[in-house]
């Protein structure tokens, strides 16, 4: 019997924390031609789940949080509980697309079932329809759902993902230094110094890593509309982005895929804010951005291996090559600082604590209210080379990030092919100038680019 371990648990119990929320994360597939029928459907369905354990599986609950809950078979699947159509309403647009999407999403998934859902979409112009698959967040991080999802598809191969994506080095290279022998009689001395130091220096990066995310997670954010309580409703919407645009400008400016993503986010934000009547301050955005710490030869496994960084994005630069050049330097101090250490220690030191004391502090803490953290940026990279779904060729790839704990939206990268998607989702109240995040994002990913065609600029650290 497998137990969740206590991250796991967590997103059940801030779920809990809040009536509103629903901590599940999916993504949907646009399919081109006509849908199959139910029952071929649900065939080719049953076939594939096989492949995944975690989807004829469901949670076995311990009274008064005793021991962590276990993952045991369900006695009684039936994959028609699972397994929903429906259709959209005419013309069949993104945003009708969008409006469905967003239904399901604000739905609870039921616990004394899988924790997963399946609706097939159709309708949609074009002669397409639609896959939404959706999972809690206790079953996997992004990385692996995607995997999971793909899984569904029909012989997928040997995928290429975006992280292979390697920024032009501005630098010189370095010639090739053979290996020099070390001398038969080393100064040990020398070499336990050198351990020690280095011993003390992680230390310390854990340490300052550690203080950096408590004070984010306690002070709170200047004023901002983006954080604060939610309505169960949400809104969702997509931007596609082309990848070669985003390649183009890491090779200009020596910076990663993730520091282009969360650039165009912040002036996406920026875009907001200004919509708002609100002026963006330096302190107006600290963002959650969670981590991958799964290591290659762990991709096939569920559940979650992250850990978080909380950087400030930029939303008061108005220039786009600034922004940039800010979001590089902070991620770049983030990473060096120790924030992704510490988070990693943090998460694995819990799962030594008797799942009673860690369940009872998690929950106290999910009930809190924070106002520190502003919003959700995740970047997952997906399949690079096209899919099929039951025949049919996979169009477009998008992602659906949940939204908990006063993140009023959340944001979610996720690469297919040649397209970089962000998917949004936003409480639906207080988030009405959706199509502003979306369309800032797009266009600072469009100026961005159109800057890197341009003649040879400098491009200093902060």
């Amino acid at each position: 019997m497998e137990h969740l371990g206590t991250l796991d648990a967590g997103f059940l119990m801030a779920e809990d924390s809040d009536r509103h929320v629903s901590l599940a994360i999916g993504g949907i597939a646009i399919v081109d031609g006509s849908p199959p029928d139910d029952r071929t459907f649900k065939r080719i369905l049953a076939e594939r789940i096989t492949a995944i354990p975690r989807f004829v599986q469901m949670l076995r609950m311990q009274p008064f949080d005793v021991g962590a809950p276990a993952w045991v078979e369900d006695p009684d699947f039936d994959l028609s509980r699972h397994v929903r159509r429906i259709g959209v309403p005419r013309p069949g647009d993104d945003s009708e697309l969008y409006r469905v999407v967003a239904d399901v999403l604000e739905r609870r998934l039921d616990r004394d079932r899988p924790l997963w859902e399946c609706w097939l979409i159709e309708g949609l112009a074009g002669n397409r329809w639609a896959i939404l698959m959706k999972i809690h967040h206790c079953m996997a991080d992004g990385v692996s759902a995607t995997h999971m999802l793909t899984r569904l598809c029909d012989d997928l191969g040997e995928a290429n993902s975006v992280n292979r994506v390697r920024p032009k080095s501005t630098g010189a290279a370095r010639p090739y230094l053979h290996a020099v022998p070390e001398p038969t009689t080393p100064n040990m001395v020398e070499r336990l110094w050198r351990t020690a130091t280095s011993t003390v220096n992680a230390a310390n990066r854990v340490v300052s890593g550690a203080a950096e995310i408590a004070t984010g997670l306690v002070r709170p954010t200047a004023g901002s509309s983006l954080v604060g309580p939610v309505t169960t409703m949400r809104r969702y919407r997509a931007v596609r982005v082309g990848l070669a645009d985003v390649e183009k400008v890491c090779c200009k400016f020596d910076v990663s895929v993730n520091d282009v993503v969360l650039s165009a986010i912040t002036d996406g934000f920026r875009e907001v804010l200004l919509h708002r009547g609100e002026h963006p301050r330096a302190d107006s955005l600290r963002t959650l951005v969670p981590v991958s710490i799964r290591s290659s030869d762990a991709v096939h496994q569920p559940g979650n291996r992250i850990s978080v960084m909380l950087p400030y994005l930029p939303v008061e630069q108005a220039d786009p090559i600034q922004q940039l050049r800010i979001v590089h330097s902070r991620l770049t101090r983030a990473k060096q600082g120790g924030q992704r250490q510490a988070g990693t220690l943090f998460v694995s030191a819990a799962n030594f604590i008797p799942f009673m004391v860690s369940s009872w502090a998690i929950r106290l803490l999910t009930r809190l209210p924070q106002r520190g953290i502003v919003t959700l940026a995740t970047n997952v990279p997906g399949p690079r080379q096209p899919l099929r779904m039951m025949g049919h060729q996979v169009l477009r790839l998008m992602p659906i990030p949940p939204i908990a704990l006063q993140l009023r939206t959340g944001v979610a990268v996720l690469s297919y092919g040649e397209d970089l998607v962000f998917g949004i989702t936003a409480d639906y109240d207080t988030g009405p100038d959706i199509d502003e995040l979306a369309d800032g994002i797009a266009r600072a990913v469009e100026r961005l680019a159109a800057v890197s065609d341009d003649s040879l600029l400098l491009f200093a650290a902060e």
